[in-house]
């Protein structure tokens, strides 16, 4: 082991702890990648200082860090996504008359990467290359719904973590837990005037072939109008689930 290099053992960490449901302890993660304990004790707070680790000191264990999620989103954020997803949303836009966009998640933020507005729609904040609290958005909402628990954790260990646009939204590691069960038990992620007062939003999930949510797919429309949001939550997750097949998923 001692002459494999050391970006080849980082990225064997990188990989195990992505397959794994929770943070792992020290001599698991040893004994998985083949690293002597100390090795794998240094190897650990380099990347954690690099923010590809992060320690939680309670549970004695390690997960992945935010910089894992910024690498990860990249790949859906030069070009492949954005191809396939271009006709769909404006077909899904020709179909309801509201606006639509595709935002990817950048840490906490998300990262708008397309937007296909109405026909005689005002303009909205999600244009591309936009960024906005992920826990505060309804494509955030969706990706965050779909990534597994010690992820999230990683993302929003303590109130510190979370931003506020308009006084409302999450603002705790627990309420944003409830707000994502509610969000995995409807199906489709919501929000009402949290970005924007006045606009509400229904979005769901784009999942890759791994089941990994690499996008969160969004519908933007005036509060006031109170239209069937069953019916756009269908048609958003129909063409997610388009968006999913594509990229080799289970749509």
């Amino acid at each position: 082991m001692s002459n494999i290099p050391a970006a080849t053992r980082a990225l064997r960490v990188l990989r195990y702890l992505a397959s794994q449901p929770d943070p792992v302890s020290l001599d698991r993660l040893a004994s998985a990648v083949g690293l002597p304990r100390s090795t794998a004790y240094h190897l650990m707070r380099a990347m954690e200082a690099e923010g590809f680790v992060t320690h939680l000191a309670d549970e004695h264990r390690f997960g992945l860090g935010v910089a894992a999620f910024e690498v990860g989103s990249g790949y859906s954020r030069q070009g492949p996504l954005q191809r396939i997803a271009r006709r769909p949303l404006a077909a899904l836009v020709d179909v309801l008359g509201q606006s639509a966009h595709l935002a990817v998640l950048h840490g906490r933020d998300v990262l708008y990467v397309i937007e296909e507005r109405a026909p005689g729609r005002p303009p909205l904040v999600t244009d591309v290359g936009v960024r906005l609290p992920a826990h505060l958005t309804a494509s955030g909402r969706a990706v965050l719904a779909a990534l597994p628990a010690n992820q999230v954790r990683a993302l929003y260990p303590d109130r510190s973590a979370f931003a506020d646009r308009h006084g409302s939204g999450p603002a705790s590691p627990s309420a944003l837990r409830a707000l994502l069960g509610e969000t995995r038990q409807r199906g489709h992620a919501l929000e009402d005037g949290e970005v924007t007062p006045g606009f509400a939003s229904v979005a769901a999930p784009v999942l890759d072939h791994n089941g990994h949510p690499v996008a969160g797919l969004a519908v933007t429309y005036p509060a006031e109008e109170s239209p069937d949001v069953a019916r756009l939550a269908g048609h958003v997750r129909r063409t997610a689930g388009v968006l999913t097949r594509r990229l080799g998923g289970k749509g």
